[in-house]
Parts: structure tokens; sequence; C-alpha cells
């Protein structure tokens, strides 16, 4: 029936369609409401798990989740508290009737005043509807914006890792062809970010049309907008949907500046942590990570107050550490990197020809490189570095070892990881943690 779109009894079902809809977009709000408040937790925890790891990719879809799940709630609660004062005016409409200014018995000031502006009930009720089915369907035309944009970025860092900084290629081509994409999909999303704030004036003028048309061309496959066009032009050819949608983004934005407005206590006392010396930062101690979204960002020991005879350290394993890893022992860089996204389906043994005994034997190699590049030092005294790799009580992979009390004074200490760097073929050795801490012993 889609293909006969012309059809005089297919456009009548969709003017049927169009008068019932409110029902199904009441009972769709709902539904999504309750789920978007359901998987928001679920979202948070994934993006705080990428952050901590360094998963850039993973941090970019749980940001547009998260994006795309604010916006939706934003847009969908509004739309159901209007289309409840919609209900609400249809339901007076058939008690009351029309407004009856006469009956009120205004002064002819007051009177006049009124009518020029509500005029006439029926045509608030009748503004109210297109309020509704207006915003309804720009909820999801946001998200397909979001998820443009996000391609965009994705894009951009893209050509960066896999073609200006992929070593495998010559130095020259790759520079030549990452510049000659970067400098492509830049223009493009000027042209396109230029004609959609300005609603489409590079579609207007001549010779603008004849330049910008090849990038709208190659943008419309790259963010999908193919998908949403139809809803897109069906918004810009009408005035009220125009005013709509302009309406909503000062909207966002403004939400966005009153969010980020806090209240500043101190001068010198801040809540974010800038050095271990004067602060103290949750996420360096075990026993205090008891939120499900609290994560260890660096390393971290038990408590604050060690009463024991050990300190457990533990250092939070990233891709960093693994690049580091590869400088000081690029013997242990396989050729086959196998990191980043890949599919669990096997249709072939890939590691047939590696014996057990040569991976046992990379990994000793693996941990004794980390442990040469990582030092342990309490106050002024260094121990031995001895880390062995593990999970933590947050289900975080990365190095632990255990550290001996009994040379410790009572009182406050400074236990500080420093780790080794390579910087033109010199090795210099940097402050990668600072974890203060209690002694006292039971």
């Amino acid at each position: 029936m889609s293909n006969d779109y012309k059809n005089k009894k297919f456009q009548e079902l969709l003017d049927r369609l169009q008068q019932e809809s409110w029902q199904l977009e009441l009972i769709i709000s709902g539904f999504a409401i309750f789920g978007l408040f359901t998987a928001l937790p679920r979202i948070e925890l994934s993006l705080h798990i990428a952050k901590n790891d360094n998963q850039i990719y993973t941090f970019i879809i749980g940001v547009v989740a998260l994006v795309a799940c604010y916006i939706l709630i934003f847009n969908l609660l509004i739309h159901v508290i209007l289309r409840g004062l919609w209900i609400g005016a249809l339901g007076l409409r058939y008690v009351s009737g029309d407004i009856d200014f006469e009956e009120l018995n205004y002064q002819n000031k007051f009177t006049n005043y009124l009518k020029s502006k509500i005029v006439s009930f029926d045509r608030y009720v009748g503004r109210l509807e297109n309020y509704c089915s207006v915003l309804f369907a720009i909820s999801f035309l946001l998200i397909f914006y979001v998820i443009s944009i996000t391609i965009i970025i994705v894009l951009f860092i893209l050509i960066a890792n896999y073609i200006i900084s992929n070593d495998s290629l010559a130095e020259t081509p790759r520079t030549i062809v990452g510049a000659t994409l970067i400098t492509i999909v830049s223009i493009g999303s000027l042209f396109v970010f230029l004609d959609f704030i300005t609603q489409g004036y590079l579609k207007k003028k001549k010779w603008l049309s004849k330049i910008y048309f090849p990038f709208y061309w190659l943008f419309s496959f790259l963010t999908l907008s193919f998908l949403y066009r139809p809803l897109v032009y069906n918004f810009l050819d009408n005035k009220f949907t125009k005013r709509i949608s302009l309406f909503l983004v000062p909207a966002y934005l403004i939400i966005i500046i009153f969010n980020s407005i806090k209240h500043q206590n101190s001068n010198y006392i801040d809540n974010k942590k800038s050095t271990s010396y004067v602060y103290l930062d949750k996420k360096e101690y075990d026993d205090l990570l008891i939120e499900e979204n609290d994560f260890i960002s660096n390393a971290s020991i038990q408590s604050k107050v060690i009463t024991g005879s050990y300190i457990k350290l533990f250092k939070v394993f990233n891709k960093n550490v693994e690049e580091r890893i590869y400088d000081f022992n690029p013997s242990l860089k396989p050729e086959d990197d196998k990191r980043g996204f890949r599919t669990g389906l096997k249709f072939s043994n890939s590691n047939k020809n590696t014996s057990s005994r040569k991976r046992d034997s990379l990994a000793r190699k693996y941990i004794e490189t980390f442990n040469y590049i990582y030092e342990i030092h309490i106050d002024s005294t260094t121990y031995k570095s001895d880390f062995m790799i593990s999970t933590n009580i947050k289900n975080q992979t990365g190095f632990e070892t255990y550290l001996s009390t009994r040379k410790l004074t009572d009182g406050r200490h400074m236990l500080t990881l420093k780790r080794k760097y390579i910087k033109k073929k010199d090795t210099i050795v940097v402050n990668n943690a600072l974890i203060p801490f209690w002694y006292y012993k039971k």
C-alpha cells in the first residue's frame, strides 16, 4: 500500500490514523519514559566504566545514548503534560462549550483584549493538539541529529588514528591522505552546519548551491540523513513547526547552562582533587567504593587508615599502560594487534601455531617489563615492585601487589607510584599516583 500513496483510500486511512494518533502517542510516551528512566543508571554505569578504562569508542556510544535519553525524557515529559492539558481542555469543552466573554461581564478594555488574545476555546484546543503532535515527532528527529553529529566526530577520530597516526603506512602518503580527508570532512561539516542553522540558505543561492551539492550528497550518507530527510523538510515547509524547532535548541542550551551552575564555598577548597598532598580522593581507597558507579581511576589501596601488617596496592590497567610496555620492550608488540572491538565468532584457530609455553613466556616478560617501569615509594623508602595481573572488587582489570608496614611509624604517610617513560631516547621518571594514608599499629 505504501507504493500506492496517491490512492484516495490510502490517503483517507492516513487522515483517520492522524486523528487517532494521540492515543498511540500517549502509550508510546508512557512506556518510553518508564524504559528511559530504567535504562539511565545502566548507561551511566557503562559510561563510568568506559571512562575509567579509556575505551574511547565505548565512551562515545555511552555519551550518545545518555544524551538521547535526556532529550527523549525532557521532550516526552512535556508531551505527556501537554496531552494531559489537551484532554482536560476537551473534557471542559464538552461541559462548558466555548468561552462566553459576555457572561464574564468584564469591562470593554479587558473583554476586547481577551478576545484578541484567546479568540476561541476551540482555537486553544487546536493549538495544544498541534504542539503535542509536533513535539512528539521532533523528539525522535533530534535523536537522529545527535547520531549524525556523533558520526562526524567519530569520523575525525578514525582518520586521525587509522590514517594520520598509523605507523604501518608510509609517512608522506598517510599525511597527505589524512590531511585531505580531514579538510573535506571539516569543510563539509561547516557547510552542513551553516545550512542547518540558516534553514536551507545554501540551497537557495544559485552559485552556493552548486558548491554545496557535492558535500550535501556525501554527508547525506555519512550522517544517515537519507533516513529522516522527509521529516526535516516537512518541518521546514511550515512556519508553526519551524518556530517549535527553533525554540527547542535555545531551551536545551538554557538547561545545560543552568545545570552547569554550581555554588563555590571557598577560594581554596575545591571538590575536585588537584593534588594528593592536600586532598583525599575516595577513588583511591577500596573500602570507600560503595556506590555502583564508583571506580578506581588510577591506583588504590585498601583504606585510608592502615592497621594491619600490609598495604594492598592496585594499579588500574588501560591501553596507555600497554603502550608504555611496548615502548620499553618492543618484542612484546604482536604483529596482529587484537585490541579493540572484535567478533566472538571464530572460523579458524588463529593461535594454532602459538604454543602455551610461548604465551606464558611472553606473559612473564610482560609483567617483568611492567615491574621495571613502575616504582613504589612510601615517603622516602623504596619498595620492590612485584605486581601481578589481577581483578579488583569492582571487576576492574589491573596489577596488584602487597607492601609490608613493618618499618612504618604511626601517623600520616604518602605512597607514591612512579613510572618511567622514554622521551627523545632518554628515560625519565614521573609521579603516576600519590595516595596519602595513616598507619596505626593495632
